[in-house]
Protein backbone atom coordinates (compact mmCIF):
# COMPACT_ATOMS: atom_id res chain seq x y z
CA UNK A 1 0.00 0.00 0.00
CA UNK A 2 1.76 3.25 -1.02
CA UNK A 3 0.98 6.69 1.03
CA UNK A 4 3.12 8.62 -0.86
CA UNK A 5 6.12 10.54 0.52
CA UNK A 6 4.99 14.01 1.65
CA UNK A 7 4.76 14.60 5.55
CA UNK A 8 1.25 14.88 6.18
CA UNK A 9 0.42 11.29 4.35
CA UNK A 10 3.23 9.82 5.86
CA UNK A 11 1.71 10.47 9.52
CA UNK A 12 -1.26 9.27 7.79
CA UNK A 13 0.15 6.01 6.35
CA UNK A 14 1.68 5.44 9.58
CA UNK A 15 -1.60 5.51 11.46
CA UNK A 16 -3.58 3.27 9.45
CA UNK A 17 -1.30 0.51 9.37
CA UNK A 18 -1.75 -2.54 11.41
CA UNK A 19 -0.54 -2.38 14.76
CA UNK A 20 1.48 -5.05 16.28
CA UNK A 21 -0.75 -8.16 18.38
CA UNK A 22 1.06 -6.93 21.73
CA UNK A 23 -0.03 -3.31 21.24
CA UNK A 24 -3.63 -4.65 20.93
CA UNK A 25 -3.31 -7.07 23.60
CA UNK A 26 -1.73 -4.25 25.85
CA UNK A 27 -5.07 -2.07 24.95
CA UNK A 28 -7.53 -4.59 25.85
CA UNK A 29 -5.68 -5.41 29.24
CA UNK A 30 -5.55 -1.89 29.87
CA UNK A 31 -9.08 -1.57 29.45
CA UNK A 32 -10.44 -5.12 31.20
CA UNK A 33 -7.88 -3.13 33.96
CA UNK A 34 -9.91 -0.03 34.34
CA UNK A 35 -13.42 -1.80 34.38
CA UNK A 36 -12.15 -4.59 37.12
CA UNK A 37 -10.54 -1.41 39.46
CA UNK A 38 -14.12 0.50 39.47
CA UNK A 39 -15.60 -3.35 40.02
CA UNK A 40 -13.49 -3.63 43.15
CA UNK A 41 -13.43 -0.32 44.69
CA UNK A 42 -17.09 0.66 44.24
CA UNK A 43 -19.55 -0.89 46.34
CA UNK A 44 -22.58 0.39 43.60
CA UNK A 45 -23.33 -0.35 40.06
CA UNK A 46 -22.69 3.43 39.89
CA UNK A 47 -23.80 6.12 41.41
CA UNK A 48 -25.05 8.02 38.24
CA UNK A 49 -26.71 4.75 37.13
CA UNK A 50 -28.23 3.98 40.35
CA UNK A 51 -30.71 7.26 40.04
CA UNK A 52 -32.25 6.11 36.55
CA UNK A 53 -32.63 2.60 38.21
CA UNK A 54 -34.01 3.49 41.34
CA UNK A 55 -36.70 5.64 39.12
CA UNK A 56 -37.85 2.47 37.34
CA UNK A 57 -37.84 0.65 40.10
CA UNK A 58 -40.51 3.15 41.49
CA UNK A 59 -41.96 2.97 38.77
CA UNK A 60 -42.69 -0.76 38.00
CA UNK A 61 -43.92 -0.18 42.26
CA UNK A 62 -46.53 2.22 41.59
CA UNK A 63 -44.81 5.83 42.09
CA UNK A 64 -44.13 8.29 40.13
CA UNK A 65 -40.31 8.36 38.81
CA UNK A 66 -39.83 11.85 38.98
CA UNK A 67 -40.50 12.31 42.87
CA UNK A 68 -36.60 11.85 43.17
CA UNK A 69 -35.14 15.49 41.08
CA UNK A 70 -31.71 13.70 40.67
CA UNK A 71 -33.81 11.93 37.48
CA UNK A 72 -33.30 13.84 34.80
CA UNK A 73 -34.36 11.65 31.77
CA UNK A 74 -37.24 11.36 29.83
CA UNK A 75 -39.99 9.03 30.45
CA UNK A 76 -39.14 6.82 27.68
CA UNK A 77 -35.72 5.95 30.32
CA UNK A 78 -37.98 4.77 32.66
CA UNK A 79 -38.79 1.93 30.34
CA UNK A 80 -35.26 1.57 29.06
CA UNK A 81 -34.38 1.09 32.78
CA UNK A 82 -36.85 -1.13 34.00
CA UNK A 83 -34.51 -4.38 32.84
CA UNK A 84 -31.72 -3.37 35.05
CA UNK A 85 -34.43 -2.39 37.43
CA UNK A 86 -34.86 -6.42 37.45
CA UNK A 87 -31.40 -7.91 37.98
CA UNK A 88 -30.20 -8.57 41.41
CA UNK A 89 -27.38 -6.14 42.61
CA UNK A 90 -24.42 -8.68 42.33
CA UNK A 91 -25.18 -8.75 38.98
CA UNK A 92 -25.29 -5.37 38.74
CA UNK A 93 -22.19 -4.73 39.93
CA UNK A 94 -19.84 -5.67 36.85
CA UNK A 95 -22.15 -5.53 34.29
CA UNK A 96 -22.98 -1.72 34.65
CA UNK A 97 -18.96 -0.55 34.20
CA UNK A 98 -18.46 -3.16 31.78
CA UNK A 99 -21.53 -2.05 29.44
CA UNK A 100 -20.78 1.94 29.78
CA UNK A 101 -16.56 0.97 28.64
CA UNK A 102 -18.00 -1.39 25.81
CA UNK A 103 -19.99 1.69 24.69
CA UNK A 104 -17.82 4.16 24.84
CA UNK A 105 -14.99 1.86 22.50
CA UNK A 106 -18.04 0.62 20.40
CA UNK A 107 -18.02 3.93 19.76
CA UNK A 108 -14.51 4.60 19.35
CA UNK A 109 -14.51 2.24 16.63
CA UNK A 110 -17.88 3.12 14.43
CA UNK A 111 -15.89 6.76 14.24
CA UNK A 112 -13.01 5.05 12.96
CA UNK A 113 -15.35 3.50 10.03
CA UNK A 114 -16.70 7.03 9.28
CA UNK A 115 -13.05 7.46 7.96
CA UNK A 116 -12.53 3.74 7.24
CA UNK A 117 -9.74 3.13 9.36
CA UNK A 118 -9.24 -0.30 9.86
CA UNK A 119 -10.24 -1.69 13.21
CA UNK A 120 -6.48 -2.79 13.59
CA UNK A 121 -4.40 0.18 13.11
CA UNK A 122 -2.35 1.85 14.94
CA UNK A 123 -4.75 4.82 15.58
CA UNK A 124 -7.48 2.37 16.99
CA UNK A 125 -5.15 0.57 19.28
CA UNK A 126 -3.27 4.11 20.91
CA UNK A 127 -6.51 5.44 21.69
CA UNK A 128 -8.43 2.13 23.15
CA UNK A 129 -5.16 1.88 25.05
CA UNK A 130 -5.24 5.32 25.85
CA UNK A 131 -8.54 5.51 26.91
CA UNK A 132 -7.29 3.69 30.80
CA UNK A 133 -5.32 6.76 31.62
CA UNK A 134 -7.96 9.53 30.37
CA UNK A 135 -9.95 10.97 33.26
CA UNK A 136 -13.78 12.00 31.96
CA UNK A 137 -13.47 7.86 30.91
CA UNK A 138 -12.59 6.70 34.51
CA UNK A 139 -15.16 8.83 35.55
CA UNK A 140 -18.02 7.42 33.23
CA UNK A 141 -17.10 4.14 33.91
CA UNK A 142 -17.50 4.68 37.56
CA UNK A 143 -20.31 6.81 37.46
CA UNK A 144 -22.13 4.09 35.00
CA UNK A 145 -23.94 7.27 33.61
CA UNK A 146 -26.13 6.88 30.49
CA UNK A 147 -24.06 9.45 28.40
CA UNK A 148 -22.21 6.22 27.31
CA UNK A 149 -25.06 5.73 25.28
CA UNK A 150 -24.63 9.36 23.37
CA UNK A 151 -21.24 8.44 23.09
CA UNK A 152 -22.09 5.72 20.64
CA UNK A 153 -24.89 6.87 18.95
CA UNK A 154 -23.03 9.70 17.67
CA UNK A 155 -20.31 7.97 15.98
CA UNK A 156 -23.43 5.51 14.53
CA UNK A 157 -24.91 8.67 12.92
CA UNK A 158 -22.95 10.26 11.17
CA UNK A 159 -21.63 7.38 9.83
CA UNK A 160 -25.24 6.94 8.78
CA UNK A 161 -24.68 10.47 7.48
CA UNK A 162 -21.54 9.84 5.50
CA UNK A 163 -23.50 7.13 3.82
CA UNK A 164 -26.13 8.73 2.84
CA UNK A 165 -28.32 7.08 5.53
CA UNK A 166 -30.06 10.30 6.65
CA UNK A 167 -33.21 8.41 7.91
CA UNK A 168 -31.67 6.06 9.75
CA UNK A 169 -29.40 8.58 11.06
CA UNK A 170 -32.41 10.05 12.28
CA UNK A 171 -33.58 7.29 14.09
CA UNK A 172 -30.40 6.65 15.60
CA UNK A 173 -30.26 10.38 17.31
CA UNK A 174 -34.03 9.49 18.41
CA UNK A 175 -33.15 6.85 19.95
CA UNK A 176 -30.22 8.40 21.62
CA UNK A 177 -32.53 11.05 22.77
CA UNK A 178 -35.28 9.24 23.76
CA UNK A 179 -32.18 7.06 26.44
CA UNK A 180 -30.60 10.29 27.18
CA UNK A 181 -31.53 14.14 25.73
CA UNK A 182 -28.38 14.57 24.94
CA UNK A 183 -27.91 14.84 20.79
CA UNK A 184 -30.51 17.44 20.84
CA UNK A 185 -28.36 20.04 19.38
CA UNK A 186 -28.26 17.71 16.23
CA UNK A 187 -31.29 18.60 14.89
CA UNK A 188 -29.40 21.79 13.70
CA UNK A 189 -27.36 19.33 11.88
CA UNK A 190 -30.41 17.92 10.01
CA UNK A 191 -31.95 22.00 9.71
CA UNK A 192 -28.14 22.31 7.77
CA UNK A 193 -28.52 19.96 5.66
CA UNK A 194 -32.29 20.00 4.84
CA UNK A 195 -33.54 17.08 5.87
CA UNK A 196 -36.47 17.62 6.96
CA UNK A 197 -37.53 13.74 7.24
CA UNK A 198 -34.24 12.59 9.12
CA UNK A 199 -35.66 15.36 11.44
CA UNK A 200 -39.09 14.14 11.92
CA UNK A 201 -37.28 11.11 12.96
CA UNK A 202 -35.09 12.63 15.68
CA UNK A 203 -38.10 14.27 17.01
CA UNK A 204 -40.84 11.73 16.68
CA UNK A 205 -38.65 8.79 17.95
CA UNK A 206 -38.52 9.45 21.45
CA UNK A 207 -41.90 11.43 21.78
CA UNK A 208 -43.25 7.88 20.66
CA UNK A 209 -41.43 6.31 22.96
CA UNK A 210 -41.93 8.69 26.03
CA UNK A 211 -45.91 9.32 25.42
CA UNK A 212 -47.01 5.68 26.70
CA UNK A 213 -44.36 5.98 29.41
CA UNK A 214 -45.88 9.40 30.48
CA UNK A 215 -49.46 7.67 30.38
CA UNK A 216 -48.67 4.97 32.79
CA UNK A 217 -46.85 6.77 35.18
CA UNK A 218 -48.60 8.55 38.05
CA UNK A 219 -47.65 12.67 38.07
CA UNK A 220 -46.09 12.65 34.25
CA UNK A 221 -46.24 16.33 35.40
CA UNK A 222 -43.34 16.33 37.84
CA UNK A 223 -41.06 16.41 35.10
CA UNK A 224 -42.42 19.46 34.22
CA UNK A 225 -42.72 21.42 37.65
CA UNK A 226 -39.91 19.62 39.61
CA UNK A 227 -36.74 18.17 37.51
CA UNK A 228 -37.16 20.72 34.95
CA UNK A 229 -36.65 23.53 37.32
CA UNK A 230 -34.19 21.49 39.49
CA UNK A 231 -31.85 21.21 35.98
CA UNK A 232 -32.25 24.79 34.94
CA UNK A 233 -30.90 25.94 38.60
CA UNK A 234 -27.73 23.69 38.07
CA UNK A 235 -28.98 20.83 40.53
CA UNK A 236 -28.36 20.88 43.99
CA UNK A 237 -24.86 21.45 46.16
CA UNK A 238 -23.68 18.05 45.67
CA UNK A 239 -23.09 18.05 41.92
CA UNK A 240 -23.11 22.07 41.54
CA UNK A 241 -19.13 22.32 41.81
CA UNK A 242 -18.44 19.62 39.60
CA UNK A 243 -20.34 21.37 36.92
CA UNK A 244 -18.26 22.73 33.95
CA UNK A 245 -20.54 24.94 32.04
CA UNK A 246 -19.50 28.47 31.92
CA UNK A 247 -22.40 29.44 33.81
CA UNK A 248 -21.52 27.32 37.05
CA UNK A 249 -17.71 28.15 36.21
CA UNK A 250 -17.03 31.48 36.11
CA UNK A 251 -19.42 32.55 38.80
CA UNK A 252 -16.97 30.68 41.31
CA UNK A 253 -14.00 33.44 39.75
CA UNK A 254 -15.92 36.10 41.10
CA UNK A 255 -17.90 36.82 37.80
CA UNK A 256 -21.64 37.91 38.23
CA UNK A 257 -23.84 35.18 37.74
CA UNK A 258 -26.46 37.44 34.99
CA UNK A 259 -23.03 38.69 33.17
CA UNK A 260 -21.40 34.68 33.55
CA UNK A 261 -24.77 33.74 31.65
CA UNK A 262 -24.54 36.23 29.22
CA UNK A 263 -20.98 35.09 28.13
CA UNK A 264 -22.00 31.52 27.94
CA UNK A 265 -24.93 32.22 25.81
CA UNK A 266 -23.00 34.75 23.65
CA UNK A 267 -20.23 32.22 23.09
CA UNK A 268 -22.92 29.28 22.69
CA UNK A 269 -23.79 30.90 20.13
CA UNK A 270 -21.03 31.83 18.69
CA UNK A 271 -20.15 28.14 18.05
CA UNK A 272 -23.61 27.73 16.28
CA UNK A 273 -22.78 30.25 14.03
CA UNK A 274 -19.25 28.53 13.61
CA UNK A 275 -20.74 25.06 12.64
CA UNK A 276 -23.56 26.79 10.44
CA UNK A 277 -20.36 28.27 8.51
CA UNK A 278 -18.49 24.98 8.55
CA UNK A 279 -21.42 23.26 6.54
CA UNK A 280 -21.73 25.75 4.30
CA UNK A 281 -17.95 26.08 3.16
CA UNK A 282 -14.60 24.37 2.93
CA UNK A 283 -11.95 24.89 4.76
CA UNK A 284 -8.14 23.17 4.85
CA UNK A 285 -8.38 22.07 1.25
CA UNK A 286 -5.04 22.48 0.38
CA UNK A 287 -3.69 19.77 2.53
CA UNK A 288 -5.89 17.10 1.23
CA UNK A 289 -4.43 18.23 -2.73
CA UNK A 290 -1.29 17.75 -1.54
CA UNK A 291 -2.01 14.03 -2.14
CA UNK A 292 -0.10 12.04 -5.16
CA UNK A 293 -2.63 10.49 -7.49
CA UNK A 294 -1.38 6.74 -6.51
CA UNK A 295 -2.17 7.00 -2.97
CA UNK A 296 -5.43 4.68 -1.67
CA UNK A 297 -8.93 5.43 -3.14
CA UNK A 298 -10.01 7.20 -0.55
CA UNK A 299 -7.27 10.12 -0.89
CA UNK A 300 -7.54 9.63 -4.56
CA UNK A 301 -9.23 11.34 -7.25
CA UNK A 302 -13.41 11.42 -6.18
CA UNK A 303 -12.10 9.98 -3.00
CA UNK A 304 -10.81 13.51 -1.17
CA UNK A 305 -14.22 15.20 -1.96
CA UNK A 306 -15.21 12.30 0.08
CA UNK A 307 -13.26 12.41 3.21
CA UNK A 308 -13.86 16.35 2.84
CA UNK A 309 -17.40 15.84 2.91
CA UNK A 310 -16.85 13.07 6.20
CA UNK A 311 -14.67 15.76 8.02
CA UNK A 312 -16.99 18.62 7.65
CA UNK A 313 -19.55 16.12 9.09
CA UNK A 314 -17.88 15.53 11.80
CA UNK A 315 -16.74 18.89 12.44
CA UNK A 316 -19.98 20.26 12.43
CA UNK A 317 -21.22 17.84 14.73
CA UNK A 318 -18.85 18.32 17.22
CA UNK A 319 -18.82 22.20 17.04
CA UNK A 320 -22.92 21.74 17.99
CA UNK A 321 -22.40 19.63 20.53
CA UNK A 322 -19.40 21.42 22.07
CA UNK A 323 -21.34 25.04 21.79
CA UNK A 324 -24.43 22.93 23.83
CA UNK A 325 -21.79 22.40 26.66
CA UNK A 326 -20.47 25.77 27.09
CA UNK A 327 -24.02 26.86 28.48
CA UNK A 328 -25.90 23.97 29.38
CA UNK A 329 -26.48 23.07 33.22
CA UNK A 330 -24.79 20.79 33.86
CA UNK A 331 -21.71 19.90 31.57
CA UNK A 332 -19.72 17.35 33.12
CA UNK A 333 -16.21 16.13 31.67
CA UNK A 334 -17.33 12.93 30.58
CA UNK A 335 -19.47 14.71 28.37
CA UNK A 336 -16.03 15.05 26.24
CA UNK A 337 -16.36 11.15 25.09
CA UNK A 338 -19.52 12.41 22.83
CA UNK A 339 -17.54 14.39 20.76
CA UNK A 340 -13.95 13.19 21.01
CA UNK A 341 -14.25 10.15 19.45
CA UNK A 342 -15.48 11.38 16.24
CA UNK A 343 -12.43 13.88 16.39
CA UNK A 344 -9.76 11.63 17.09
CA UNK A 345 -10.49 9.74 14.24
CA UNK A 346 -10.32 12.43 11.73
CA UNK A 347 -6.56 12.78 12.73
CA UNK A 348 -5.71 10.71 9.81
CA UNK A 349 -7.31 13.46 7.67
CA UNK A 350 -4.27 16.10 6.93
CA UNK A 351 -4.89 19.72 8.34
CA UNK A 352 -7.71 17.94 10.87
CA UNK A 353 -8.18 19.42 14.55
CA UNK A 354 -5.97 16.22 15.80
CA UNK A 355 -3.56 17.20 13.56
CA UNK A 356 -2.38 20.57 16.18
CA UNK A 357 -0.84 20.80 18.78
CA UNK A 358 -3.30 22.85 21.17
CA UNK A 359 -5.50 19.86 20.54
CA UNK A 360 -3.65 18.09 23.00
CA UNK A 361 -2.87 20.30 25.30
CA UNK A 362 -6.64 21.15 26.23
CA UNK A 363 -6.67 17.69 26.98
CA UNK A 364 -3.40 18.02 28.94
CA UNK A 365 -5.23 18.50 32.09
CA UNK A 366 -7.26 15.18 31.83
CA UNK A 367 -4.34 12.71 32.72
CA UNK A 368 -5.14 11.35 36.34
CA UNK A 369 -1.18 10.94 37.37
CA UNK A 370 -0.47 14.82 36.96
CA UNK A 371 -1.62 16.99 40.59
CA UNK A 372 -2.21 20.52 39.36
CA UNK A 373 -2.04 23.12 42.14
CA UNK A 374 -4.90 24.34 43.97
CA UNK A 375 -6.96 22.16 41.90
CA UNK A 376 -6.66 19.18 44.31
CA UNK A 377 -10.02 18.97 45.64
CA UNK A 378 -12.76 17.05 43.77
CA UNK A 379 -14.60 20.25 44.04
CA UNK A 380 -12.08 21.75 42.12
CA UNK A 381 -12.44 19.84 38.84
CA UNK A 382 -14.65 21.72 37.46
CA UNK A 383 -11.79 24.10 36.69
CA UNK A 384 -10.16 21.52 34.33
CA UNK A 385 -13.03 20.05 32.80
CA UNK A 386 -13.96 23.82 31.60
CA UNK A 387 -10.48 24.30 30.37
CA UNK A 388 -10.71 21.04 28.03
CA UNK A 389 -14.44 21.56 26.68
CA UNK A 390 -13.49 25.32 26.74
CA UNK A 391 -10.39 24.96 24.60
CA UNK A 392 -11.76 21.98 22.46
CA UNK A 393 -14.82 24.92 21.52
CA UNK A 394 -12.43 27.69 20.98
CA UNK A 395 -9.90 25.14 18.73
CA UNK A 396 -13.25 23.74 16.62
CA UNK A 397 -14.65 27.59 16.69
CA UNK A 398 -11.09 28.61 15.00
CA UNK A 399 -11.24 26.19 12.46
CA UNK A 400 -14.57 26.29 11.66
CA UNK A 401 -14.70 30.20 11.56
CA UNK A 402 -12.06 30.39 8.88
CA UNK A 403 -14.16 28.04 6.50
CA UNK A 404 -15.10 29.67 3.24
CA UNK A 405 -18.30 29.11 1.29
CA UNK A 406 -17.95 27.27 -2.08
CA UNK A 407 -19.86 25.95 -4.88
CA UNK A 408 -19.62 21.92 -6.05
CA UNK A 409 -20.85 20.56 -9.22
CA UNK A 410 -24.06 18.22 -8.85
CA UNK A 411 -23.36 14.57 -7.68
CA UNK A 412 -22.75 12.29 -11.40
CA UNK A 413 -21.95 15.30 -13.47
CA UNK A 414 -25.80 16.42 -14.63
CA UNK A 415 -25.83 19.57 -15.61
CA UNK A 416 -26.66 22.64 -14.50
CA UNK A 417 -25.10 24.96 -12.19
CA UNK A 418 -22.82 24.41 -8.98
CA UNK A 419 -24.72 24.63 -6.12
CA UNK A 420 -23.76 25.51 -2.06
CA UNK A 421 -21.72 23.13 -0.23
CA UNK A 422 -24.51 22.76 2.47
CA UNK A 423 -27.45 21.59 -0.35
CA UNK A 424 -28.59 18.37 -0.70
CA UNK A 425 -27.11 18.02 -3.40
CA UNK A 426 -23.49 18.40 -2.40
CA UNK A 427 -24.27 15.22 0.02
Amino acid sequence: MTWGKSEELGITGWLVRPASWQARVTAVVLLLASVFEVYRRSGTDGSDNAFVVKAASTFLHGGSPYSDRRFLYLPSSVLAAVPEALLPHWMLRPLVPTLTAGLVVAGWFLALRIFDVPWRSRLATLVAGGLAFFAPFRSLVALGNWTAASAAALPLALLLMSRSRWSAAGVVIGAAVAVKPMLVPLALLFLFARRPRALALAVGVPVALSLPAALVMPNPTFFFTRTLPFLLHGQDAFARPFDASLVAVLPRIGVPVDVAAALAAGAAAAGVWCAWRRWNGAVGAGALERGRPEVPGWWSGAGRACVAERLRLVETAAMLMLATFLVSRPAFDHYSLVVLPVLLASAVVPGSVPRQAWFWIALVPQVPVIDWPFLLPDTRRAFKDAAMLGGLAALLAWRCGRARRVLVPEQGGAAGPPRPAGSRAAL
